[in-house]
């Protein structure tokens, strides 16, 4: 009898061990203002960034303190970043002139191009689906009437004079965009994507056999060649937003059926033929 409860007591003992060691310790979580929540071990902070590295990695990651809405620490404890306190963007853009402000004329914004895994963007395919979603509205020129789309060049322009880029274009307000652009609408994308990668191993043989006289023993000269494939996968999530006149007038979020390359593209075209700019013809 004794014997049973020391043998139980251990087992417990043992559970609990276990349990804890795979809870692992307590992660903090920042709270970004778009509403991401990323669990991570902060060992860094400072008045414009902090540091922190993801579960499993010691690699460190810097984010503004700018996008966070606020911390809440594996301590307890909980800090909330007032948008005052980093507002160098707002300040920018009090010393650029309002534009006058050209009626039934859209925008499009830089498109943040954001690796999900690692919060790193890409400036490069920032600019490749910026320039994808406006020739995606001239070609459907006939099909947003009255609207016309303010040239690229014009908007990336107003936008640098201000301080604007794809990496702090969600910390300035709508209504202070419209101004800087000097335009009543404004269309908004943003692509969040990670990438898994499998692979498969295929082998092929080959040969000749060889029989003896006896007719029971069986040599052979085998080749055997294996071929490693892998396939790369991408899982995207769109998110597509549509302002006038300060209002949000459309806001949807699409995650392609492919798994492929370049699947946002088709994503992007699809909720903008459902948006409420454009009409049929």
């Amino acid at each position: 009898m004794r014997t049973s409860k020391a043998l139980f007591t251990v087992l417990m003992i043992f559970t609990t061990l276990f349990n804890f060691a795979q809870g692992g310790k307590k992660l903090d979580k920042i709270i970004k203002r778009d509403y991401q929540i990323i669990e991570c071990t902060i060992s860094k902070m400072s008045d414009t960034t902090v540091e922190y590295s993801l579960p499993g990695e010691t690699l460190q990651i810097s984010i503004d303190v700018s996008k966070i809405a606020r911390i809440d620490f594996a301590s307890g404890r909980s800090q909330t970043f007032d948008v005052s306190q980093n507002n160098n963007v707002q300040a920018s853009n009090q010393s650029i002139s309002a534009q006058e402000i050209k009626p039934n004329t859209i925008a499009v914004l830089p498109v943040p191009y954001i690796d999900s895994d690692n919060q790193e963007s890409s400036e490069d395919m920032a600019k490749f689906a910026q320039n994808d979603l406006y020739n995606k509205l001239l070609d459907k020129s006939s099909n947003i009437l009255p609207l016309t789309v303010q040239d690229l060049r014009t908007t990336n322009s107003l936008l640098h004079k201000a301080g604007i880029d794809y990496k702090n274009i969600d910390e300035t307000p709508i209504e202070d965009l419209e101004k800087i652009l000097g335009v009543d609408n404004i269309v908004a994308v943003k692509v969040s994507y990670n990438i898994t990668i499998n692979s498969t191993a295929t082998t092929y043989n080959s040969g000749n056999a060889k029989v003896s006289d006896n007719n029971k023993k069986v040599t052979t000269n085998d080749v055997s060649t294996t071929t490693a494939n892998n396939q790369s996968y991408y899982y995207y999530t769109v998110y597509f937003d549509m302002y006038k006149n300060k209002d949000k007038i459309y806001s949807q979020t699409r995650k392609p059926f492919l798994a492929v390359k370049d699947s946002w593209m088709e994503s992007v075209s699809y909720l903008l033929k459902r948006s409420p700019i454009y009409t049929k013809k």
